[in-house]
């Protein structure tokens, strides 16, 4: 097949393994053509294998190498065997110099959106889904690596499952504490305000331990260790993502999810439990300092309608909550991070991207968990 500056001979029969020698000049300005008898011969000659052979190349640049990974990207799309021979180092050098991987990687500024209110609505929808596929993809990828820490508890890095526990946990002591005692102190000055026309003092404790323990506390640490681990795991791995660090690992041989993720989702697995409990304890004090010094009840009196209105499954429950939290908050954080492309830019907006998904995968996982409780009479 004769072409613009090159020829392509295909030696071989229809169906079989088929050989094209590429000779003379594969450059920009005859690259139509090349695809096009490219193109032609996957159609008619349909090949088994095929075999790419560059003996006769005279000249090749940065498009023409394009091509040529183009072709054996197309091959392996029709799930025929790819074989390139007799390529000069010329050639091998400059094929060297595209990146197969970028290829695929999907551009870091997106084309400038047109068309219509429906089309763009289609567009972010589209978007949200395909979003929701890659969360879907990772989230499997990291239960597949949980189950095999947890048969191969060896391969788990627990000196920086200290580290992590250590700044997801006791680093967040002080914040979470203060919110919660402030938040206490707002909610049962609130209720007593109503509660106080109808001398239900008292009930301000049993409204408050209920409201603490079983959503505000779960839901308020959650959003807390959110705002302050989830986005320093985005950050992190995103940082390791730009400076080539993660493709590093894969090359050593190393699972990044298994080396990176894991570690900090069984710290925060352990922490944000503990930190609900904490939680959980600072809002009732909070509640108690409102109901001896503004309610004239006493201490024994506050904690023990306090103790009469919670159960144990109450808390438990909030635990199981706060779990699940922990697991959605690491794991949307390390996705993030997993996704960034490019530089300080890309990392912002992954740090930015996971705080906003994990808050409202909280928000809708905490939606799901009154519907169940609310059937299973919890």
């Amino acid at each position: 097949m004769p072409g613009r500056g090159h020829t392509v001979e295909v030696r071989g029969e229809r169906g079989q393994r088929l050989t094209l020698a590429i000779s003379g000049r594969l450059a920009l300005d005859n690259l139509y053509s090349f695809n096009a008898e490219v193109e032609t011969l996957f159609q008619k000659m349909i090949p088994a294998a095929l075999t790419v052979d560059l003996a006769g190349l005279d000249f090749l640049d940065s498009a023409g190498a394009l091509a040529l990974i183009e072709l054996e990207n197309q091959a392996r799309t029709r799930s025929i065997t790819y074989e390139l021979v007799n390529p000069s180092d010329k050639a091998r050098g400059i094929m060297g110099l595209i990146d197969p991987k970028a290829l695929t990687t999907p551009p870091l500024i997106t084309d400038r959106k047109t068309g219509n209110f429906l089309e763009r609505v289609g567009d972010e929808t589209l978007a949200v889904l395909y979003d929701f596929k890659r969360v879907l993809i990772f989230l499997g990828e990291l239960l597949g690596a949980l189950t095999y820490a947890l048969f191969h508890p060896r391969s788990v890095r627990w000196d920086d499952v200290l580290s992590y526990m250590k700044r997801a946990g006791v680093d967040g002591l002080p914040i979470v504490g203060l919110i919660s005692l402030l938040l206490g102190l707002i909610l049962a000055f609130m209720s007593s305000l109503q509660l106080k026309q109808f001398g239900a003092n008292i009930y301000v404790a049993s409204l408050l331990a209920i409201a603490i323990v079983k959503e505000l506390g779960p839901i308020m640490t959650a959003i807390l260790v959110a705002g302050r681990s989830g986005s320093a795991f985005a950050a992190e791995i995103g940082t390791m993502m730009v400076n080539e660090e993660v493709d590093a690992l894969t090359t050593m041989g190393f699972t990044p999810v298994r080396f990176l993720a894991v570690p900090k989702v069984l710290a925060a697995m352990i922490v944000v439990p503990l930190l609900t409990l904490y939680a959980d304890l600072f809002g009732i004090l909070g509640g108690l300092i409102v109901g001896v010094m503004g309610l004239d009840l006493t201490v024994y009196t506050y904690l023990k309608a306090t103790q009469q209105s919670l159960s144990l499954l109450d808390i438990i429950t909030s635990l199981i909550k706060s779990g699940v939290f922990a697991v959605l908050i690491a794991g949307i954080g390390c996705q993030r991070g997993f996704e960034v492309r490019g530089g300080a830019e890309a990392v912002g907006s992954a740090t930015t991207s996971a705080v906003v998904a994990a808050i409202f995968l909280i928000i809708v996982t905490d939606s799901a968990f009154a519907l169940v409780f609310q059937y299973l009479h919890i």
